[in-house]
């Protein structure tokens, strides 16, 4: 069964930490000093906060296969969508070893498609954040499409 991932940058881990804690009603599952991840079933969510320099917000929104056979069926929805898809394949992110691929949706929000294979000590490299938006993966590759979006109201 595939798992939506949400991925929150936070200015302040702890406080986070103990926020989400409480929200969740379970303590993180992966826990570091820039990182932590809580792998819930209920509500069936990966949901992972980083403080690593990115302005505080979502930082990018995924589905997570549980299998290769998962993983090639969300791999074919999303060729059939209209939009063009960065298969970074085999890599190392977010403290783990994953095959994935990512797209942008119409609004330029970051979708990150993954199956993860293991446990990682490193996190992996570091994402470029702009204008509030994934721009590049974690270990450094353009997400297609990406398009600034400008704050509203001010």
């Amino acid at each position: 069964m595939k798992r939506l991932h949400v991925h929150v940058a936070v200015e302040n881990l702890a406080d986070a930490t103990r926020f989400y804690s409480t929200l969740f009603a379970a303590e993180p599952t992966v826990e570091k000093s820039d990182y932590a991840k809580w792998m819930l079933d209920d509500p069936r969510v990966n949901f992972a906060i980083s403080a690593r320099g990115a302005s505080p917000g979502v930082e990018h929104l995924g589905i997570q296969a549980e299998s290769d056979e998962e993983l090639r069926e969300v791999y074919a929805r999303l060729k059939s969508a209209d939009a063009p898809v960065l298969e970074e394949g085999q890599t190392t992110c977010c403290y783990a070893q994953s095959e994935k691929s990512w797209v942008s949706d119409p609004a330029g929000i970051s979708w990150e498609v993954f199956h993860t294979t293991g446990d990682s000590a490193i996190y992996g490299g570091g994402a470029v954040i702009e204008e509030a938006r994934l721009a590049t993966t974690p270990t450094g590759m353009p997400i297609p499409e990406f398009k600034p979006v400008r704050a509203c109201c001010g």
